[in-house]
C-alpha cells in the first residue's frame, strides 16, 4: 500500500480528512486528487460532515436530494447520502486506479458501472431516473428491503459563482445535443470548460 504522505509535494491539496487514508497507487492518488479538485468546485461537496450529519441535512429535502461527503471508513474516500422514499442512504464511493463505482450489494445482480470522475457516476444515475424503465433502474439494499436509487437534485453546500453556474448550463447543453465537435471558443474558455466538465 502506498500512503498519501510519499507524495509530499502534492500532501496541501487534500483536506486533512482525506490525508489519512490509503492510496494502493500513486494512479489511485491521482484519481482521488482530481474528484477532490471537481468537487470542491461542485458546490454540493460537504467533505468531514458525518453520516449522522448528513441524514440531518437531508432530513427535510424531498427524495431524490443527496451530498457527498468524506467517507469515515478509512478503505474509501468519499459517500454518497440520499434521500430515498424510506429515509436517508449512505453508500460508500468505492475507488480503484481504474475508476470510482457505488459499493454494490450481494443480492444486487446488476452490473456495477465505472466512471473516472465521481461527477460522471453521479451523473449516471441521476440519468436513471424513471423508475419505468427497468434498464436504467439501480436499486439499494437497506434492512432487507429494495428501495430504487433517484437521484434528482445536490443539497447545495455553498453559493456557486455566476461564472460555475453558467460552466454547468454549457456544459449540460453540450451534452444534450451531443456535441463532440471541438467549440469554436478562446483557448481559456475552452480551459475552464474542461476543468469542470459536468452539468451537475
Amino acid at each position: 500500500m502506498v500512503t498519501q504522505s510519499k507524495f509530499p509535494s502534492m500532501s496541501r491539496a487534500l483536506d486533512s480528512s482525506l490525508r489519512l487514508k490509503t492510496f494502493s497507487s500513486r494512479s489511485e492518488y491521482n484519481l482521488v486528487l482530481s474528484a477532490v479538485h471537481k468537487l470542491q468546485e461542485s458546490g454540493f461537496y460537504w467533505s468531514t460532515v458525518t453520516g449522522t450529519q448528513a441524514n440531518l441535512l437531508l432530513s427535510t429535502e424531498p427524495a431524490g436530494t443527496f451530498l457527498i461527503r468524506d467517507s469515515s471508513d478509512h478503505r474509501h474516500f468519499f459517500t454518497l447520502s440520499v434521500k430515498t422514499e424510506s429515509g436517508t442512504k449512505n453508500l460508500r464511493i468505492q475507488c480503484e486506479p481504474c475508476g470510482f463505482s457505488l459499493q454494490t450489494d450481494p443480492r444486487s445482480s446488476q452490473p456495477v458501472p465505472r466512471f473516472d470522475c465521481v461527477l460522471k457516476l453521479l451523473r449516471h444515475y441521476m440519468s436513471a431516473k424513471d423508475p419505468s424503465n427497468a434498464k436504467r433502474s439501480y436499486y439499494i439494499y437497506s434492512g432487507g428491503e429494495r428501495v430504487p436509487l433517484l437521484l434528482s437534485r445536490p443539497l447545495s453546500s455553498s453559493v456557486s459563482s455566476l461564472q460555475h453556474l453558467c460552466r454547468k448550463a454549457v456544459n449540460g447543453q453540450l451534452e444534450e445535443f451531443g456535441a463532440r465537435e471541438p467549440l469554436p471558443l478562446p483557448l481559456p474558455i475552452k480551459d475552464f470548460l474542461q476543468e469542470y466538465d459536468s452539468p451537475v
